[in-house]
């Protein structure tokens, strides 16, 4: 069962985190990945992948794919499960926190138009990523903070976000997102796809998912699909 809680204590550090997250890819010194490319089997061409994936968890997934719809270069979201152990789990045995699954938004984007570091800069706004195994009154494993890579440059565009992030201090307690490679997933019921947008009213939406929705479309308003 879902807890209504209230928005994150960090909410107020959002300017100051996304300034210092922008300033750690600069003084970084490294570029953005450059999409991947693949050969043409038939042909031999070298072609580039149109569409990259990656999975996220972030707390509840109802609240981390409502925000990833709104980011313009986002194709895709699909609630599901990720990192456990048991095969096709149902939403119920999740929950129990006993399957060793997160729940996670697989989100296929389009890395023309927005980078995966756009991606990770959402993803670490948009959850407390200091609290372990919990996001708000959502308590256990199955809320932890993940990151599923699915090739290197995820990996290493992670941990240098993770790492920079713990050393500027904008968190006050240590940034525990479990970063790890991607393995499997599952997709969630289907009553669980687009959950935000199909039930607006129902009472965990409108407590926790909307205001997080609503503070992600402040803190990137350039990056809306509708803009």
């Amino acid at each position: 069962m879902r807890c209504c809680g209230t928005s994150c204590r960090w909410s107020g550090l959002l300017g100051a985190l996304i300034g210092v997250i922008t300033c750690c890819w600069v003084a970084s010194g490294i570029q953005s990945p450059t999409p991947q490319s693949v050969q043409d089997e038939h042909t031999g061409t070298v072609v580039e992948d149109e569409l990259e994936t990656i999975t996220l968890g972030a707390g509840c997934f109802w609240c981390t794919e409502a925000v990833f719809l709104q980011i313009r270069g986002v194709e895709k979201v699909v609630s599901g499960f990720s990192g456990g152990h048991v095969e096709s789990p149902t939403y119920k045995q999740v929950m129990t926190g006993a399957t060793g699954h997160a729940e996670v938004a697989q989100i296929t984007f389009d890395p023309k138009v927005v980078s995966v570091d756009k991606i990770l800069e959402v993803f670490f706004t948009c959850h407390d990523p200091t609290t372990l195994n919990r996001q708000g009154a959502d308590v256990g494993t199955q809320y932890r903070s993940a990151i599923f890579y699915h090739n290197d440059a995820q990996r290493e565009r992670a941990e240098l976000y993770k790492r920079q992030l713990d050393s500027s201090g904008v968190f006050s307690d240590a940034i525990v997102t479990e970063i790890t490679p991607f393995q499997a997933f599952y997709p969630a019921e289907d009553y669980h796809q687009n959950y935000f947008a199909n039930n607006p009213n129902q009472g965990y939406c409108r407590a926790v998912v909307k205001p997080k929705v609503d503070k992600i479309k402040k803190a990137f308003a350039e990056w809306l699909k509708d803009k």
